[in-house]
């Protein structure tokens, strides 16, 4: 069998292998298989700042730059990256370790000199794919890949935060999603979510009132409220209807969250939305961006009973949408200089070459460099949407 064509027998041994073989039996399948005589796993930490190289799992080795060298420009440029070495004789090709657009590392081969073709290198990306699906699937059934994505332990909070997330990615022919959140290691009410089907993307943004643990469980009530609301098919605005009731029966009124909720037409890119609260959402065609005016509704939860009423809008081919919670578009800098419209503008322009993954982590890096201390007083959620629509969509 030639490199480039499917091997089933590749996906199968890594199908029934245990969890924690996984990255073992990837190994003597590269090596089998292309002759590789090294395959390293590195797995992208919560942060999106570095890769660990994963030895004994749940272990990991020295960290390397997510953004820098060889390996971190497999990861922000998610494409195969030959690697011509010191040694003559030894060529290391770092694979996008990525399933449906959710990044999540890099596969690392060191391979002898002249084994890098580019049929070989397709090959080789396949088993990259393969590992990544069955990864995801063996989180199921063990923490050692999330152990193997943390530099140092997630508060509480933040972890209930994490095991709420989709993912940080979702890609399909219409469209491309990014996004990221900070403080990784301490989040506690931010949260994004979505998904799709045939004809539709749902994506909202939630931010929770307060800080820590008690922010946590208010978002995970609202978000739970939401994807229960939405799994009964049911309008936008009534998805926020039955969500602000549930967390106002738990709450009172005394605690809220405020959500910002799109559903895109996979056909029209017609565009329905609910803002219910202070996300904010931005449109970037070309050079030119502007904030998507929208009816700003009560957040979830602070009265009862109350009736959200849906707005439309509609995106076309070539758009991209940028939203960001208070945590962004709110945060000070020690000075008490608010990061504001105009700069979050100047660090979506500065993003504008960058894949949706890459900007949406370069505006919160953005907020970062305003706010003067990695160490955040509020979350920061981003999520980037690159709308590419169906042939036909005019």
């Amino acid at each position: 069998m030639k490199a480039s064509e499917p091997d089933p027998g590749t996906e199968k041994l890594l199908r029934t292998a245990p969890p924690h073989e996984l990255v073992a039996t990837a190994q003597r399948l590269v090596a089998a298989r292309f002759g590789a005589d090294e395959v390293t796993l590195l797995m992208a930490d919560y942060g999106l700042s570095v890769l660990q190289p994963v030895t004994h799992l749940p272990h990991t080795g020295p960290p390397v730059p997510a953004l820098e060298g060889p390996v971190g420009r497999a990861f922000t440029t998610q494409t195969p990256v030959v690697e011509i070495t010191d040694d003559p004789s030894v060529t290391r090709v770092h694979l996008p370790l990525t399933v449906r657009g959710d990044r999540l590392g890099v596969l690392s081969v060191r391979m002898p000199a002249g084994g890098t073709d580019p049929v070989t290198v397709l090959g080789l990306a396949d088993v990259a794919t393969a590992l990544g699906h069955e990864i995801v699937t063996a989180g199921r059934d063990t923490d050692l890949f999330l152990l193997a994505r943390r530099t140092r332990r997630l508060t509480l909070a933040a972890e209930m935060q994490w095991q709420l997330l989709p993912g940080r990615g979702c890609a399909r022919p219409e469209y491309a999603l990014g996004a990221h959140l900070e403080p990784a290691y301490a989040i506690g009410g931010d949260n994004f979510d979505w998904s799709s089907d045939a004809d539709h993307l749902t994506l909202t943004m939630t931010d929770g009132m307060g800080q820590g643990i008690d922010a946590s469980l208010l978002t995970s009530l609202a978000v739970g409220a939401l994807r229960n609301a939405r799994r009964a098919g049911i309008s936008l605005a009534d998805q926020a209807a039955l969500a602000d009731q549930a967390v106002y029966a738990q709450y009172g009124g005394k605690s809220y969250a405020s959500t910002l909720l799109l559903r895109f037409d996979l056909d029209t890119g017609a565009v329905q939305a609910v803002d219910a609260g202070s996300p904010q959402l931005y449109r970037q065609h070309g050079a030119t961006i502007e904030q998507v005016e929208l009816e700003a509704q009560l957040p979830l939860g602070m009265f009862e009973e109350t009736q959200y009423v849906e707005q439309s809008f509609r995106v076309e081919p070539g758009d991209r949408l940028i939203a960001v919670s208070t945590g962004v578009h709110g945060a000070r800098a020690a000075d008490g200089g608010l990061f504001g419209e105009r700069a979050l503008r100047q660090t979506i322009t500065a993003a504008t070459p960058m894949p949706p993954h890459e900007a949406a982590r370069a505006v919160v890096a953005g907020l970062v460099e305003h706010f003067g201390s990695a160490e955040l007083g509020a979350d920061a959620a981003v999520i980037c949407l690159d709308w590419r629509g169906r042939d036909g969509t005019s």
